[in-house]
């Protein structure tokens, strides 16, 4: 796996693709967001990246997204972490920074938590969140479902919502909502024994900006930046939003590379 072939890892019932790149260590891992792929371009930035720089870089695709199987429908935080914390163990060497974008980032901080509990926190040397949305079911979706919504939920057992980023619509199902209050990071501290860089842009009209600000109240107050891009929107996409993500992770393997 020396150029970051497509390679499948079977977890549970679950057929889920990967693709790693050999290199240095710390390596990075990416995790995606909700219903985005690892072809998405801030993704394959970071693969190329990675090809240029010799660092090793692993992705995926949770189930019911891009090149993986299983249904989308039957997704769930734990569900998607379980599979997360089975690429990180069985495709990945040494401590490795994780990048996780959106729902990314939730997933992250969860498997920063599991880690710890299993003793192999040291699997983690830094985390970078961009535009973070942990326990978006609770914190934003709920609080803003209307009457029909939530009955909706219940007699369904999902509803549907417009998407900016697609033709289909997005689905989030009961099991979704049920499963992400078990899943819920900002009851606490979070602590994640590891640098975190947060990139938010305060344009983003799915997750705002004072979200990330309200995260950092739950992480320890040494070793977190915050970076706020005045006109980035939430998918942090445009070339300088990328050239910023990287300077921000070079940063970090920096930090992991040369501590003092």
């Amino acid at each position: 796996m020396n150029a970051g072939e497509l390679e499948y890892l079977n977890v549970a019932d679950d057929r889920i693709a990967v693709r790693h790149r050999n290199g240095a260590t710390p390596g990075v891992m990416w995790l995606g967001g909700y219903r985005s792929d690892m072809g998405g371009t801030k993704a394959v930035a970071l693969d190329t990246w990675a090809e240029e720089t010799g660092q090793a870089f692993t992705r995926h695709d949770y189930s019911g997204h891009g090149e993986s199987g299983g249904e989308f429908r039957d997704g769930t935080i734990s569900l998607w972490l379980a599979q997360s914390l089975a690429v990180l163990r069985q495709r990945t060497v040494g401590p490795q920074i994780l990048v996780g974008s959106s729902m990314g980032g939730w997933i992250a901080l969860r498997m920063i938590q599991e880690l710890h509990k299993a003793g192999e926190g040291d699997h983690v040397a830094g985390l970078l969140l961009l535009a973070p949305a942990p326990d978006f079911t609770a914190e934003l979706m709920e609080p803003v479902l209307t009457p029909e919504q939530r009955a909706e939920l219940m007699e369904r057992g999902f509803l549907e919502e417009h998407s900016e980023y697609s033709p289909e619509p997005n689905i989030y199902t009961r099991a979704l909502f049920e499963d992400g209050e078990q899943n819920r990071v900002m009851t606490g501290l979070i602590d994640t024994h590891c640098p975190v860089y947060i990139m938010h842009g305060m344009e983003d009209p799915d997750v705002p900006y004072q979200h990330a600000l309200k995260l950092v109240e739950h992480l320890p107050a040494d070793d977190v930046t915050v970076s706020l891009i005045r006109d980035g929107d939430h998918r942090l996409s445009r070339p300088q939003d990328i050239a910023m993500m990287i300077t921000a992770l070079e940063g970090l393997v920096d930090r992991v590379v040369d501590p003092d």
